[in-house]
C-alpha cells in the first residue's frame, strides 16, 4: 500500500559498542521506566559499565548533578575502551526470543524526530510525565542510550531484517530472552530498509516521551546551528513490523483506590457492563478468570465478569476494553487508579487490602493495532504493554556526530 504525504526517514547510523572483551550479559539492562530501585542496585552492582550507570544515573561523589556524573561515566567508556565507535554506519538487526519460543525480529537504525513528520504516528494518549528528565539526560551525554520501539506498516519487513548466520552478538537477560544482534553494512541491504520503513508510516510502540524528548533537543540544536540539520534530527529507534508473528501485546490492568470506603464500586461498573458474577475471591475463582484474559472486576469479596453495555461502545466509539474501562473509571471521583502488567500482581493489591478493586483486561490484537493506526488514531492511555523489551547497552547512538 502506498502513502501519500511525509515518509519517515529512517537511516543507518555510526554505532557506538561495548568492546568484545566486556561481557555483555552482564552490562545491559532494560529501559529506565520499568526498572525499580532494587533491581538498579543490582544491575549497578554486576558490573562497571552496566549500562544502568548511564540510563538512570545516581548524584556522583560529593552530590555531583546526576546528569553530569552520567555524562563522564559515559565520556570515560569511550575514552578507555570500553566503548567502541563502528568504522562506518549500518543498522543493526535484533532478534529477542523469549523461553517460550516467541521470536521478535526488528531493525535499530536512526529514525526522524521531526514533530511535523505525518508518517511518525503516536500508537496511543500518554499520561503527563516528566519529560525533563530525559531531557537533560540526552543533552549531558549528547547520546541516544535506549531506542524507542516503532511499528512498521510495511508488509514484510519482518523477512526483510529477518537474520542470517551466526550473529555478531548475543546476550541472554534476566528474564530468560535472548537478545542477539546482526550488524548490517552492506549498502544494498541498507538501501531496501531504508526504501521499506519509508514507504509507510511507524506507529510508536513505546518511547513517546523519549520521542517527545529527541524532538525538543532537535529544535534546540537546529536554533544554535542557525538551521542546520544533522544527526539531532534522528532518534534511536528499534522497527518492526506491525504483524501478528513479530509481536507480543499484553494487557495493562488496573487497580481501583476509592476515595472514601462508602464507595461502591460495583455499581459504578453496572452503569456502564452487564455484570455476570464469577463466583467469590478465591484462588480458584482468580486463576480460571486471569488465566483466560477475561475482562473483569475484583473486589475483595467477589468476581465479576464484565460486558460492555450497548450504549457503552457507542459512547466511546471504541472496541478497546481501555476506552470502556475509563468510562466507569471516570465516574468515580477522587478515585486513584494504577496499573499493573501481571494480572496477578493486580489482584495481589486487592487481597492485601492495599486496593479496593482490580480491574482485569484483555490484550489487544494486531489487527486492532492496524486498525487505529490506518486510521490515524490514537488509543487510549495504558492500552498495550507490548514485550519483551529492547535492552539498553545492544547499541548506544551519539546525536552530535
Amino acid at each position: 500500500m502506498c502513502y501519500a504525504g511525509a515518509v519517515p526517514r529512517f537511516l543507518p547510523f555510526t554505532g557506538l559498542r561495548y568492546a568484545p572483551s566486556v561481557p555483555l550479559e552482564r552490562v545491559i539492562a532494560p529501559p529506565y521506566d520499568v526498572v525499580d530501585h532494587r533491581q538498579r542496585h543490582i544491575l549497578a552492582a554486576r558490573h562497571p559499565a552496566n549500562a544502568i550507570h548511564v540510563e538512570l544515573p545516581e548524584a556522583g561523589r560529593e552530590g555531583a548533578d546526576r546528569y553530569v556524573t552520567a555524562a563522564a561515566i559515559f565520556q570515560g567508556w569511550r575514552a578507555a575502551g570500553t566503548l567502541v565507535q563502528d568504522e562506518r554506519p549500518s543498522f543493526s538487526v535484533l532478534q529477542m526470543a523469549t523461553p517460550d519460543g516467541t521470536v521478535t525480529n526488528g531493525v535499530i537504525g536512526a529514525l526522524d524526530c521531526d514533530p511535523g513528520s505525518g508518517d511518525v504516528l503516536p500508537h496511543e494518549q500518554t499520561v503527563p510525565k516528566d519529560t525533563t528528565d530525559r531531557l537533560d539526560l540526552l543533552r549531558a551525554c549528547q547520546a541516544n542510550l535506549s531506542p524507542i520501539w516503532g511499528l512498521s506498516l510495511t508488509e514484510g519487513l519482518g523477512r526483510l531484517v529477518r537474520p542470517d548466520g551466526p550473529p555478531d552478538t548475543e546476550a541472554v537477560d534476566d528474564d530468560g530472552v535472548s537478545h542477539r544482534l546482526w550488524v548490517v553494512d552492506d549498502p544494498g541491504t541498507m538501501e531496501a530498509i531504508t526504501a521499506a520503513v519509508g514507504s509507510s508510516p511507524v506507529v510508536i510502540a513505546d518511547g513517546h516521551h523519549r520521542l517527545q524528548t529527541a524532538a525538543t533537543f532537535r529544535s534546540e540544536q537546529r536554533a544554535v546551528r542557525h538551521g542546520a540539520g544533522g544527526p539531532w534530527d534522528f532518534v534511536m529507534a528499534l522497527v518492526t513490523e506491525l504483524a501478528a508473528g513479530e509481536l507480543v501485546v499484553g494487557p495493562i490492568h488496573r487497580t481501583l483506590t476509592a476515595p472514601t470506603p462508602d464507595v461502591d464500586v460495583v455499581s459504578a461498573f453496572d452503569r456502564w457492563f452487564e455484570l455476570i458474577h464469577a463466583g467469590p475471591t478465591h484462588e480458584a475463582v482468580l486463576t480460571a478468570v486471569g488465566a483466560s484474559r477475561s475482562l473483569a472486576l475484583v473486589t475483595a469479596d467477589d468476581v465479576w465478569l464484565l460486558a460492555p453495555r450497548p450504549e457503552t461502545t457507542a459512547t466511546t466509539r471504541s472496541d478497546l476494553d481501555a476506552s470502556v474501562v475509563a468510562l466507569a473509571l471516570g465516574s468515580i471521583p477522587g478515585a486513584e487508579v494504577a496499573y499493573h502488567h501481571r494480572w496477578r500482581s493486580a489482584i495481589a493489591e486487592v487481597t492485601s487490602g492495599r486496593a479496593g478493586a482490580a480491574i482485569l483486561v484483555r490484550p489487544v490484537t494486531v489487527d486492532q493495532i492496524a486498525a487505529w493506526a490506518h486510521a490515524r488514531r490514537r488509543m487510549p492511555p495504558k492500552s498495550t504493554y507490548f514485550s519483551p523489551k529492547p535492552r539498553t547497552g545492544m547499541v548506544f547512538r551519539s546525536v552530535v556526530g
